[in-house]
């Protein structure tokens, strides 16, 4: 009896030993941990980036190969030709640098392209810096937004080239789109961004100024291949966040999705 009694004692102490050694993984980590790991943001518990931003369901992916269209010399563009349902999110200036930006941005893996004026960003650069960092694409908007139509050639390289040089200083690379200010250009334009290593003049075909969506050509609606501008600053009350999401919201109607643009140009 003894001898019984002994061994259902070694037998209970070894299962009370195995027990202990079998802790869930995520129990280890501690409650704080636990919650860190079943988060999908920095709002925690669980919250995930497209309800966060308001968004009802995630943006889709783009594509991983983009159909690149062919375009001879140094096109001029407000609408990309392709079959894929993407469209192009850019935004001029950099008056805004609101930091929600930045993390909306980075949650939602958004594709943002941005033309940048040196005289409107000021003292922000750090700001689009960590814009860059998370994916953003930084472009050239000139030194100090003129209307570069009838300019003597020697203003509008010099414009346009100077900002190539404070890009490249600021941020390690030279860009490769010029949006000309105001969306006025002439062959002088061209041939001044050509020699400042431009691949390609981009245009705008829709433009979210407020609440609503404008289009200088063609359908009222937004097309796969669009360019769309979104106008920096604060507009009717609106932040860029509040805007950037009624936009995406507009995409997703259509049953698009946001590309990016150096991908197709």
């Amino acid at each position: 009896m003894r001898s019984r009694g002994l061994v259902a004692a070694v037998l209970a102490t070894l299962l009370l030993a195995g027990c202990a050694q079998s802790v869930d993984p995520i129990e280890r980590l501690g409650k704080k941990a636990a919650q860190r790991v079943g988060s999908y943001g920095p709002e925690g518990a669980g919250e995930r980036p497209y309800r966060r931003w308001g968004l009802t369901v995630p943006l889709a992916a783009p594509p991983r190969r983009p159909a690149k269209p062919a375009l001879a010399g140094l096109p001029v563009v407000n609408h990309i030709p392709t079959p894929d349902k993407v469209v192009f999110l850019t935004y001029d200036d950099g008056a805004e640098k609101d930091p929600r930006f930045v993390d909306m941005v980075r949650e939602l893996r958004l594709p943002v392209t941005l033309f940048l004026t040196d005289s409107v960003v000021g003292p922000g650069y750090g700001h689009f810096a960590r814009l860059q960092s998370v994916g953003a694409s930084i472009q050239n908007h000139t030194l100090d937004h003129p209307a570069l139509r009838g300019l003597p050639y020697v203003g509008q390289r010099a414009e346009i080239c100077g900002q190539q040089d404070k890009v490249k200083s600021r941020f390690g690379i030279r860009p490769r789109l010029l949006r000309p200010p105001y969306g006025t250009y002439d062959t002088t334009t061209l041939h001044a961004a050509a020699d400042c290593g431009l691949a390609a003049v981009v245009l705008w075909r829709a433009s979210m100024e407020g609440d609503e969506l404008s289009f200088v050509a063609g359908e009222k609606r937004l097309r796969a291949g669009d360019i769309v501008s979104v106008a920096s600053g604060e507009v009717a009350g609106q932040a860029l966040v509040e805007r950037t999401t009624r936009l995406l919201r507009e995409i997703q109607g259509r049953g698009l999705t946001v590309g990016r643009l150096e991908d197709y140009l």
